[in-house]
Formats: C-alpha cells, sequence, structure tokens
C-alpha cells in the first residue's frame, strides 16, 4: 500500500499522537547495538551508530546523552516521495521556539520534541492539522 502524496491531505490527517515515555539519542563506537538496549531507531554514521532509545534503557546500560525528547507519531501513512509535510511541521513547530528531530519509517514520521515541551508540540501539530482540513474554498 502506497502513502498519502496530497500535502493538504498530510496536514489535515497527520493524527500526531504523543508515545508514552522519554527518548534519547545516543552514539557507540561500530555497528553493535548493546545488550539490554531495545532502540526505536538506528542510524549508521561514520562517527558510530546511533542509538534512539528510552531513557531508562540508555541508563541501564550506562549510555551518556545530553537531550531528552518526547516522540510524537503522525499516523497518517506519508509516501517516502511526498513533498512538503516535513517543511510544513517543522515550520510550524519553529515558529513555536519548538525544535524537532525527525525519522521516516516506512509508514509514518517520527518526530522528536524536547520532553518538557512533547505536549504543547501535539498541540501545536493538531491546530496545523485543523486549519489544513478546513474548506479553503468557503
Amino acid at each position: 500500500m502506497s502513502g498519502e502524496n496530497d500535502l493538504r491531505k498530510l496536514l489535515s490527517g497527520m493524527r500526531p499522537e504523543l508515545n508514552e515515555g522519554a527518548y534519547v539519542f545516543c552514539t557507540v563506537p561500530g555497528t553493535a547495538v548493546p545488550a539490554g538496549t531495545a532502540p526505536v531507531a538506528t542510524v549508521l554514521e561514520d562517527e558510530g551508530l546511533t542509538l534512539v532509545l528510552r531513557q531508562e534503557d540508555a541508563d541501564a546500560a550506562g549510555l551518556a546523552y545530553d537531550y531528552t525528547a518526547g516522540w510524537i507519531t503522525l499516523r497518517i501513512h506519508s509516501a517516502l516521495d511526498a513533498v512538503g509535510l516535513t517543511a510544513a511541521f517543522a515550520a510550524e513547530l519553529g515558529a513555536h521556539g519548538l525544535s524537532c528531530n525527525v525519522i521516516a519509517g516506512y509508514h509514518h514520521d517520527h518526530l522528536f520534541v524536547d520532553a518538557d515541551r512533547a505536549a504543547e508540540a501535539v498541540a501545536v501539530l493538531e491546530d496545523l492539522a485543523a486549519r489544513s482540513g478546513q474548506d479553503r474554498s468557503a
């Protein structure tokens, strides 16, 4: 099943959902995921393996981090070649002083925002969705 490409449909139907817990970005040398951790995402970079995982998993494994995030999933199935979705929500969050780190999965976009402001970020995204769904011809 292919994802949605229409920007208005993507924005109006994004249905941001805040996942439970706090998440952190860590890095380890090499390519092995440390035992006892269950990353929600990994990215292999020249400098090492980036892990995005629950804060308690990082703490238990003794992994260092300096940013604690809330994880928001946009529940619309966005096409990987869709144009403008990331730019639109990033601009809206930025206008509210909210940073955002984005990871695209096959079905959904995943946003990592400051943990202390995660509920605010969801509200900003819900407002953007509502405004995007309004009938502009009325």
